[in-house]
């Protein structure tokens, strides 16, 4: 694994420090959406950080480790219950205001993956596909997924059955086929269709 340099060199045509942002888990059926913020130290980049798609789960996760012994890092995360209530996209911008809040260190500027903003108080620009073109995003994008992961996982323990420790509540066919055996959980989001249209 070794740095990735054109997304070191976008990321160097802003000001620093930089907090790159992203969220995971907007389309699955069931556990909360997560955010991360990270801002990377620059003179101690962990090696292959990119697309959090792009690289195995074991790699992932050694590079999440990295990332969250070098860096400035917060992750936060909206409910199932928030995204029933104020809908996927509000609530995921809501996780990201909150990771944002979280950094120990206030950023010159937020680097957002996407084409929306949090509602925040410092300077931020959306990035569409940012987790491909900024280093700080890519950042993000691991460090979320594999907190993700690792939650689903435990709440695969606690709500056996559905495999979420292996489709981390994306709507699979052994997850739709287990909602219709065991029933919605707690942690169900009952405003998405497939759940919608099983409930009713």
């Amino acid at each position: 694994m070794s740095l990735n340099l054109p997304l070191i060199d976008f990321d160097n045509n802003f000001n620093h420090p930089i907090a790159g942002v992203d969220e995971v888990g907007r389309g699955t059926l069931a556990g909360p959406v997560v955010a991360a913020a990270v801002i990377l130290d620059y003179k101690n980049i962990p090696n292959g950080i990119q697309d959090s798609k792009k690289i195995s789960k074991k790699n992932r996760e050694l590079i999440s480790k990295h990332i969250l012994e070098t860096s400035i890092v917060s992750i936060e995360y909206a409910t199932s219950d928030e995204i029933d209530t104020i809908n996927i996209l509000k609530a995921s911008l809501l996780a990201m205001k909150r990771a944002v809040e979280g950094l120990k260190k206030k950023p010159n500027i937020v680097l957002i993956d996407g084409n929306y903003i949090p509602d925040i108080d410092i300077n931020a620009k959306p990035i569409i596909k940012g987790d491909n073109k900024s280093l700080s995003i890519a950042a993000a994008s691991i460090v979320a997924k594999v907190y993700r992961d690792n939650l689903m996982t435990e709440y695969s323990k606690k709500y056996p059955g559905y495999l979420w420790e292996k489709n981390s509540g994306y709507g699979t066919k052994e997850h739709l086929e287990a909602i219709k055996r065991l029933g919605v959980t707690p942690i169900h989001r009952t405003s998405f269709k497939p759940i919608h249209n099983i409930l009713n």
